[in-house]
């Protein structure tokens, strides 16, 4: 679950010959907000439908659930042959695959395999067994995802292996918005796909664009707000679709890697200088948990991290300092 943490605090007002337009969509399955900062509010509407228009271009290329997409593709072919793609799809998922390796595995676009045998809309009243669980991720793992970099294909090993890009795609496509409006003389503004969000110039006040962070144990609290100077910040969460089973919470977030929900941490949240990498490692942290998840946050340059655990505990990473941006 993402964007249910983050909040914008945004004044539009006219400043400088200059006006701060948003539009509040829906798109990708999800809740979608565009802001920009533009001449007037013919302009800052026409950079919005730019912006909308990449999102549907990646997301004909990229979606899992629309079956003529390339990675649907890739999906359809899982153990039959391996299928060309474009350049910008294959680098995506080369890149998912590295971060598959710097967490372990915690974060695995081949998780789309995974059986669903796990419900949080409150029909669950008892455990998967062992030997389900273990089933329900037989045939997740990135390493059996091919790549051929000379014929740009993908090539999934075994048969009922499905790619995902949920977890990647819509960090990827706010940064493709950026870059698009940005190269169309927008200089300023900030897109929120779903809790992904990507911010660069300022507001018309001349103030960076700004973000709060929502404790999920009380959302009526905010514990800090942050500026976004062409920067990005993602959370996941799972304060709103959990089970308890003999007085343990297991999240809707499931370990790729074990088939059982993470557990420990109730909020994640990254900062990064991309909305990619930071989506991807918000839900690798999550799985990772706070010990194992900052450690890894703390070696990764121009990285942020703030986790809240169960007992609604704050975690920062080394270059995050709260009590400063409070």
């Amino acid at each position: 679950m993402k964007n249910v943490t983050l909040i914008f605090l945004l004044t539009s007002i006219f400043a400088f010959g200059q006006v701060t337009h948003k539009r509040k969509l829906y798109m990708l399955g999800s809740p979608f907000e565009m802001t920009v900062v533009a001449k007037d509010t013919m302009q800052a509407n026409v950079y919005i439908d730019m912006a909308v228009a990449e999102v549907k271009r990646i997301e004909n290329l990229i979606s899992d659930w629309i079956p003529t997409t390339q990675i649907s593709q890739v999906s359809k072919n899982a153990g039959i042959q391996p299928v060309k793609v474009d350049k910008e799809v294959y680098d995506l998922v080369e890149r998912a695959i590295k971060v598959s390796q710097l967490t372990s595995g915690a974060f695995d676009i081949s998780y789309a395999s995974m059986d669903k045998i796990w419900k949080f809309d409150g029909s669950m009243k008892a455990m998967p067994t062992p030997e389900a669980i273990k089933q329900s991720v037989a045939r997740i793992g990135y390493k059996k995802i091919v790549l051929d970099a000379k014929a740009q294909t993908i090539y999934l090993k075994e048969k009922g292996m499905k790619l995902g890009l949920g977890g990647i795609g819509q960090g990827y496509i706010a940064d493709k918005i950026k870059d698009l409006l940005l190269s169309k003389g927008c200089t300023s503004g900030i897109v929120n796909v779903s809790g992904d969000i990507n911010a660069w110039g300022y507001q018309t006040t001349g103030k960076p664009w700004t973000v709060a962070i929502v404790n999920p144990m009380n959302k009526s609290k905010v514990f800090a707000t942050f500026p976004l100077e062409n920067s990005a910040v993602e959370t996941s969460g799972s304060y709103e679709k959990y089970v308890v089973f003999d007085g343990k919470r297991y999240s809707h977030i499931i370990d790729p890697r074990t088939g059982y929900p993470a557990q420990g941490v109730v909020s994640v949240s990254v900062f990064a200088k991309q909305t990619e990498i930071a989506d991807a490692l918000a839900t690798g942290i999550f799985v990772l948990g706070v010990d194992v998840g900052l450690d890894l946050v703390n070696q990764l340059k121009g990285i942020g991290c703030i986790i809240v655990d169960d007992k609604g505990e704050i975690h920062t990473s080394k270059n995050i300092d709260i009590k400063k941006f409070n």
